[in-house]
C-alpha cells in the first residue's frame, strides 16, 4: 500500500482529532475576533488555496462576509500591498514556510488587523507571525500530494464558520463528518477497480459549483500532480461559456454532484455534454444521477451541502491515485514535486 493510500485513509480520524482538539480553542479565539474585522482576506498557495475556495462561499453563505484571495506578488514582488483596513487577514499553509503567504501575515500585522493562521506546523513561520493560530492536526504527511492536510484545512475553516456565528446547530452538523468520511471511503472500492479504463487518458475537465467549485480545483489538482494528465477546473456555469466547445466523443468529465442548491444545474450539464458524447465520471449522492455515469463515485447521503466538499474530495483523491499507478507512476513522489514549496 501507498503511504499516499495509507494518509487518505486517515482522514476520519485526524478531522474527529481537529474537532475534540480545537472546538474550545476556536470559540475562544472567534469571540475575541468578534467585532475586529468587516471582511476576510484569505492568502494561500496550491491545495491550501483551494480551501481559500471552499472558505469564499462558507463565510459568504453562513457568515455573510466578503471574501477575497490576496495576491502576494503585490506584497513581494511589487512592493504595493493594497490597503487592509477593516480586514480579518487569515492565511491558510500546511507547511507554514511559503514567504510569500508569510509577508501577507506580516504586512496585515503592520496595518492593525487581526491575523489567524491556519496550518499543519504550530512552530513554523507563518504561525508564528499571526496573532492567532489554528492547529489542523493532520499529524505528519509523507506523501508529496495533500490528501489529509487539506481536508483537515476544510475542517478547520468550517468550524471557525460555526465559532463565529456560535452556531451549535452546525456544529452538531460537523461532528458527524468523521464518520461520513469513513462511509465514503468504504463505498469506493469501485474506483479503484474500474481505473484501467483511463490509463490512456490525456485530458479532462473537472466541474462543481457552489460549495464544490472548491472540489473541482482540488480534484483537478490531484490528478494533474500525480497523473501528468492536462486537467482543468471549472463551475457548472463557467463551463458553459465557451469551454464545453472541448467535449467530443470520449472526452473526459468529472462531474461533483451532491445534492444541494447547485444540484439542478450540474444534473443539466451532465445531460447536455453526455449528448455531445462526454465520457461521465460523476461524484454523487443522487441515485438517478449517478445512474448516467461511465463511473459512477457515490457519496453517503444525509451530509447538508455546506460540508459535503469534505467528503466529495475524496473519490477523486483514490481516482488519482489509482490512475498514477495504473499509469506506472509512484503516487507519493510525483516527478518535479517537492513537499514544502516556498515562493516569494
Amino acid at each position: 500500500m501507498s503511504i499516499l493510500s495509507q494518509e487518505i485513509h486517515q482522514q476520519p480520524d485526524v478531522v474527529r482529532q481537529l474537532l475534540n482538539s480545537e472546538a474550545d480553542h476556536v470559540a475562544r479565539l472567534s469571540s475575541e475576533l468578534r467585532d475586529r474585522y468587516e471582511y476576510v482576506v484569505i492568502v494561500a498557495r496550491g491545495s491550501s488555496d483551494n480551501a481559500a475556495r471552499y472558505a469564499q462561499y462558507l463565510f459568504g453563505a453562513y457568515n455573510r462576509l466578503q471574501v477575497s484571495l490576496a495576491t502576494p506578488s503585490l506584497f513581494t514582488l511589487y512592493h504595493t500591498p493594497p490597503r487592509l483596513e477593516g480586514a480579518l487577514v487569515l492565511a491558510v499553509s500546511q507547511s507554514g514556510q511559503s514567504p510569500d503567504i508569510v509577508e501577507v501575515i506580516a504586512e496585515g500585522k503592520r496595518q492593525g488587523c487581526p491575523t489567524l493562521a491556519i496550518t499543519n506546523a504550530p512552530d513554523s513561520p507563518l504561525a508564528l507571525a499571526s496573532e492567532y493560530h489554528l492547529y489542523i492536526h493532520a499529524g505528519r504527511e509523507t506523501a508529496v500530494a495533500a490528501s489529509k492536510s487539506y481536508t483537515a484545512s476544510l475542517g478547520a475553516l468550517a468550524l471557525l464558520s460555526t465559532a463565529l456565528n456560535n452556531d451549535e446547530g452546525r456544529l452538531t452538523e460537523l461532528r458527524s463528518v468523521p464518520e461520513a468520511i469513513e462511509r465514503t471511503l468504504e463505498g469506493l472500492g469501485v474506483v479503484v477497480s474500474r481505473v484501467e479504463r483511463y490509463r490512456y487518458m490525456t485530458h479532462c475537465a473537472v466541474i462543481g459549483r457552489g460549495f464544490n467549485y472548491s472540489t473541482a480545483f482540488e480534484v483537478a489538482l490531484k490528478i494533474k500532480e500525480l497523473t501528468r494528465t492536462a486537467t482543468e477546473p471549472y463551475s457548472s456555469a463557467d463551463f458553459r461559456h465557451g469551454p464545453v466547445a472541448m467535449v467530443r466523443d470520449g472526452f473526459p468529465v468529472i462531474l461533483v454532484a451532491p445534492r444541494g442548491a447547485v444540484f439542478e444545474d450540474v444534473r443539466s450539464l451532465a445531460s447536455d455534454v453526455r449528448s455531445l458524447g462526454a465520457e461521465l465520471l460523476i461524484i454523487s449522492d443522487d441515485e438517478e444521477m449517478l445512474h448516467q455515469a461511465h463511473l459512477a463515485m457515490p457519496l453517503p447521503g444525509g451530509l447538508p451541502e455546506w460540508l459535503t466538499p469534505l467528503v466529495a474530495v475524496l473519490p477523486g483523491q483514490l481516482f488519482a491515485m489509482a490512475l498514477a499507478e495504473a499509469k506506472g507512476l509512484d503516487p507519493d513522489s510525483p516527478i518535479g514535486l517537492r513537499k514544502v514549496t516556498e515562493t516569494k
